[in-house]
C-alpha cells in the first residue's frame, strides 16, 4: 500500500492558517487568489478548495463577488471561543492527566521546555508554542474527538492570545501559570489540574474584554476586492 503525498490543496491550507494566524494576513484584507495562488505555484482550485476549508474552520470570511477575507478581532467571538474552552479544554486535560504514560508526560515536558526556549519576542513562534503546550495535555488517553475539538478552538483563540500577550509582563505570567498547571498536571492531580487551567482560560478572556474594548465592535467595512481599472494607453 503506497502512502499517498498531502494534497496540494492541503499545503495550501496550512500555509494560509498561518499566515492567518501570524497576522502576515491582517484582518480585513482581501485574499487576492491569482496572486497566491502565483506565488504558491498552485493553481486556483485547490486554493479555493483551501480557502473554503479556513471559512469553515472560522478564520476567513467571504462575501458573494467580493470574495475571501480575514475577519476582524470581535469580542462575541472571543467569548463564545472562550467560553467552549473553558467547557472542554481543562475537564479534558485533567482526565488526560490520569491516564497519561511515561511518553505522554515527557511530550508534556517538551512541549513546555520549548514555550519557555522560544524567542518571546517573536509572537509567531510563542503563539505557536503555547498552542503545543495546551494540546500536549489533552492528547494523552486515545480521546481523538475532544483533541481535535481542543485543537479547533486553540487555533480560533489563537490571534486572541496573540492580542493578550502584547502587554509587557503577560507572558511572565503566563509562564507561572503553565508550571503550575504542569506540575499538578505531572503529580496525576486532576482536581487541581482542572482549577488551574479554568482559572488560566478566565483570566485570559477577562484581560482581553479590556482591550477589545477599545476595538470599535461596529460592521466591518468589506474590503474592495475588484480590481483597480486599467489605465487608458494616450495615443503616441
Amino acid at each position: 500500500m503506497s502512502i499517498l503525498p498531502r494534497s496540494l490543496s492541503d499545503q495550501a491550507f496550512e500555509v494560509v492558517r498561518e499566515r492567518i494566524l501570524s497576522t502576515q494576513i491582517p484582518p480585513l484584507a482581501p485574499i487576492r487568489q491569482e496572486l497566491l495562488a502565483e506565488e504558491l505555484g498552485i493553481s486556483k482550485i485547490p486554493l479555493r478548495e483551501a480557502l473554503s476549508r479556513l471559512e469553515e474552520q472560522g478564520l476567513l470570511s467571504s462575501h458573494p463577488n467580493r470574495g475571501f477575507f480575514v475577519p476582524p478581532l470581535s469580542s462575541t467571538e472571543a467569548e463564545e471561543v472562550f467560553a467552549l474552552r473553558l467547557k472542554i479544554e481543562p475537564e479534558a486535560a485533567a482526565q488526560a492527566c490520569l491516564v497519561a504514560c511515561e511518553a505522554g508526560q515527557e511530550a508534556a515536558r517538551a512541549a513546555f521546555e520549548a514555550w519557555e526556549r522560544s524567542d518571546h519576542a517573536d509572537p509567531n513562534a510563542s503563539v505557536r508554542c503555547n498552542r503545543a503546550f495546551h494540546l500536549a495535555l489533552v492528547t494523552p488517553g486515545g480521546r481523538q474527538i475532544t483533541a481535535q475539538l481542543v485543537e479547533r478552538l486553540q487555533v480560533l483563540a489563537e490571534r486572541y492570545v496573540r492580542k493578550h500577550l502584547e502587554p509587557a509582563g503577560r507572558e511572565a505570567r503566563a509562564a507561572n501559570e503553565h508550571l503550575g498547571i504542569l506540575q499538578s498536571w505531572l503529580q496525576r492531580d486532576a482536581a487541581r489540574v482542572d482549577q488551574l487551567l479554568s482559572t488560566h482560560i478566565l483570566s485570559t478572556l477577562h484581560d482581553l474584554r479590556a482591550q477589545l474594548e477599545q476595538i470599535p465592535q461596529t460592521g466591518p467595512t468589506l474590503p474592495d476586492f475588484r480590481r483597480a481599472p486599467r489605465r487608458r494607453r494616450e495615443p503616441a
